[in-house]
């Protein structure tokens, strides 16, 4: 994979025009496009085909943390088309069922479970009435889900660049990781909610297989130019992690 290729686009933005805008300028600068709730609310499933239209392959990545009983997530699943590479569920469901819905699959997009929202801490873990032990220490909990994942059959991960590390250590090279809560350093994020952050090198260099990227690129004055910075630190940051091998 190109530093490019390892760069996914939030297309947060509130509709279609805007949305096709970007991909117009920024489709030879990244890798994929998110498309999360606010998007896929304003114009519903028919974006898919229209991003898709605009791009010469599958790189669509679909976050919409699927999450509900298991009959209702086999049937959601089970409408998502071949213009869709990676999609997220929760990973709080039973293994039992979850490997059954998974083992049920005819596609070839990548089920992706997310662990902890980068923008939880662990004293947001504490109020939700976690054990101490994932309090102190939130990475536990990811790691936690992140092997009830692999076990269920996900093909990956979204966790944040801290625990990265530790998700590769213990699932393994092919189990994929994708880190939102990028904050470059350079970047300036006004009312930022993100807690869990580490910029574009660390992600990478601590075993990012992708890192998404939104605000740093989307409220820059010019995208273009944000994007590369972000691909800039990916390279260093995949050429410092290769070494070390």
């Amino acid at each position: 994979m190109k530093p490019k290729e390892h760069l996914i686009l939030a297309l947060d933005v509130p509709n279609r025009n805007e949305a096709l805008r970007l991909v117009k300028l920024l489709g030879n600068e990244v890798g994929l496009f998110k498309v999360g709730w606010q998007l896929f609310m304003a114009e519903g499933p028919k974006i898919l085909l229209d991003l898709a239209r605009n791009l010469k392959a599958s790189r669509i990545f679909l976050d919409l943390k699927i999450y509900d009983i298991f009959n209702t997530l086999r049937g959601a699943l089970r409408q998502i088309g071949p213009e869709v590479a990676f999609i997220t569920i929760h990973s709080n469901l039973a293994a039992g069922g979850l490997t059954s819905i998974l083992n049920d699959l005819d596609s070839d997009f990548k089920v992706l479970a997310v662990t902890l929202l980068t923008t939880q801490t662990g004293e947001d873990v504490r109020a939700q009435g976690y054990a101490s032990k994932y309090a102190t220490d939130p990475t536990q909990l990811v790691l936690l889900r992140a092997k009830l994942a692999q076990a269920a059959g996900c093909h990956g991960v979204i966790c944040s660049g801290r625990e990265v590390n530790a998700v590769k250590e213990a699932c393994g090279p092919q189990f994929l990781a994708v880190c939102p809560g990028i904050r470059p350093g350079w970047a300036e994020v006004p009312e930022d909610d993100q807690r869990r952050v580490v910029t574009p090198y660390e992600a990478m260099k601590n075993g990012a297989d992708y890192i998404v990227v939104g605000r740093s690129i989307l409220t820059a004055a010019d995208p273009v130019a944000a994007a590369r910075r972000v691909v800039a630190e990916l390279a260093a940051g995949l050429a410092d992690r290769t070494a070390e091998m």
